[in-house]
């Protein structure tokens, strides 16, 4: 397998087919983002599992706008130039977790290359908000790699989550034809951070971007000697024509194999398989 399979068209398989929940919590939820005027990564990344997750009241909500400073070819979320920040944003979905009665929230953000401390504060914030009026929920970020500034590291993680997530989101070999101004040693290098000061953190892979079994192998070692505990591995899908193609649709049984590997590395929280998502039932 390799880069000549990365624009090859396949049919999606059997297993990625899912079922829409249109349930009573999945229209509550649907009307308290629209009522707040919240984002979450949910519509944003076009997850193919939100009808799943918002008819059972779970939600990963997506802060500082939806406008992102980064074009990565496999992100669905707009890029381009942000508008200000919200400040009540913090306030609102805090107010949102406690309606919702979220034990468990993942709140994610676009990056904000362009603020000054981009974006660490406004993450203060959130999580404090949070903690505030939801003294009984766990928390779990999402961050991005912040340019690997461990001083815009230290203000986010001063806020104290319960958990740090950053995603290395492919193999070394394709993070340049993928990713936007993120680098892969950059990605490790903010987990290992982050690790280093304690946190528990958290990282998840996509696959069948052309990447090789071996390759997949290597990164989790990677996030491991890094000091990464959880981990989650998914399928990639392309969300439009725009974006980059899947080369290769991973069969159930390889993410199998590669959840075994994962745990005889020594992960303690794994989730793989094609659906997976890195917010995907954080909770249980």
């Amino acid at each position: 397998m390799g880069d000549e399979l990365r624009h090859i068209n396949v049919r999606k398989p059997d297993w990625l087919k899912t079922h829409v929940h249109n349930t009573t919590d999945y229209a509550e939820v649907c009307s308290l983002v629209k009522e707040h005027g919240l984002h979450t990564i949910c519509s944003s990344g076009k997850c193919p599992n939100k009808s799943e997750c918002w008819s059972k009241k779970i939600a990963t909500f997506m802060i500082a706008g939806d406008i992102c400073t980064r074009k990565c070819r496999f992100c669905a979320t707009n890029s381009g130039r942000p508008l200000p920040l919200d400040l009540t944003e913090p306030v609102k979905i805090a107010r949102s977790v406690k309606i919702m009665g979220l034990r468990h929230v993942v709140v994610t953000s676009v990056d904000r290359d362009d603020l000054s401390d981009l974006g660490a504060s406004h993450w203060v914030s959130t999580i404090k908000e949070i903690r505030n009026l939801c003294p009984d929920t766990s928390i779990e970020v999402l961050i991005p790699d912040f340019q690997g500034k461990t001083e815009l590291l230290d203000v986010v993680l001063s806020a104290n989550a319960d958990i740090y997530g950053h995603n290395i989101e492919t193999v070394r070999r394709l993070t340049a034809s993928t990713r936007s101004r993120a680098t892969y040693d950059c990605s490790i290098n903010t987990l290992k951070y982050l690790s280093s000061r304690g946190a528990d953190t958290k990282s998840g892979i996509m696959v069948g971007l052309g990447e090789t079994s071996d390759e997949v192998i290597e990164t989790l070692h990677d996030l491991f000697n890094a000091g990464v505990k959880r981990v989650t591995i998914g399928q990639y899908l392309q969300p439009t024509k725009k974006h980059l193609e899947v080369a290769e649709f991973i069969e159930p049984e390889r993410f199998e194999t590669y959840a075994k590997k994962a745990a005889d590395i020594g992960f303690t929280h794994i989730a793989s398989a094609p659906l997976v998502r890195s917010s995907y039932m954080a909770e249980l």
